[in-house]
């Protein structure tokens, strides 16, 4: 007995021992035993030795916990080897928690996902560019800019087609085409009303516009009176019905 006690004394009194499990006795001296001068204080330790039980079956039950903790986020993980042994280690603790850690680091990494606050600055973005008062609204005028966008889009294709421009050419240079154009279009249809009416002048055309209204009231009533008088209906039959009654 003498030899355990000096045995279990030399560990408690080793470098690695915790303080806790070692104390020197301060009470009578049977409850101690002293061996080569040196003393024993052992009454506290079946209370450690308690406590020490208890915290491996509490290792069981952590793992336990740790494993489905596991399972939930990384369950792309196979199970450790230590799963079926009876005794659980720190070590074997310290495996799982290191695999955990490991793997959302690398997932926080490796994430673009953003955070609630930029979400939120993202929303809020929209609804003042968009004139959105509610967030019922937002879904609603989203499916508006993308059908708008869309139309656009086809729009702006068709008319580099049509323009004969490069896909890359900005809106600006599309319109200035069209604008080009309407000009092209305008100034030749000018042109065109003046070689009808035979003038360049704007004031001739205005002279010979107020001719025609003064002549063609009369003329045309002259011509209603003439196909009534003949009893006739057709322009044409006016000079030969003319011709003879001569």
């Amino acid at each position: 007995v003498l030899k355990v006690l000096s045995r279990i004394d030399s560990i408690l009194r080793s470098p690695r021992a915790p303080p806790l499990i070692y104390r020197r006795s301060k009470g009578p001296v049977q409850n101690y035993i002293k061996e080569n001068g040196q003393e024993c204080g052992f009454e506290h330790l079946p209370l450690t030795v308690e406590m020490w039980a208890d915290q491996l079956m509490a290792l069981k039950d952590l793992h336990r916990s740790l494993r489905k903790l596991s399972v939930e986020l990384v369950p792309w993980h196979t199970a450790d080897p230590q799963d079926n042994k009876e005794s659980i280690r720190v070590e074997d603790l310290q495996f799982i928690v290191d695999a955990i850690l490991e793997e959302m680091e690398n997932k926080e990494k490796n994430s673009q996902t953003p955070s609630l606050a930029t979400l939120f600055a993202i929303v809020s973005h929209f609804q003042k560019l968009f004139d959105v008062n509610s967030l019922n609204g937002i879904y609603p005028r989203m499916n508006e800019v993308y059908t708008k966008l869309g139309e656009m889009t086809n729009a702006m294709r068709n008319l580099h087609e049509l323009l004969e421009l490069d896909s890359s050419a900005p809106p600006t240079v599309v319109v200035d085409t069209v604008g080009k154009l309407c000009d092209i279009i305008t100034e030749n249809v000018t042109e065109q009303v003046q070689q009808l009416l035979g003038t360049q002048d704007i004031h001739s055309i205005i002279n010979k516009l107020e001719e025609h209204e003064c002549f063609f009231p009369p003329f045309q009533a002259l011509i209603q009176d003439l196909l009534c008088l003949l009893e006739i209906s057709n322009l044409d039959d006016i000079l030969p019905t003319v011709r003879n009654l001569k």
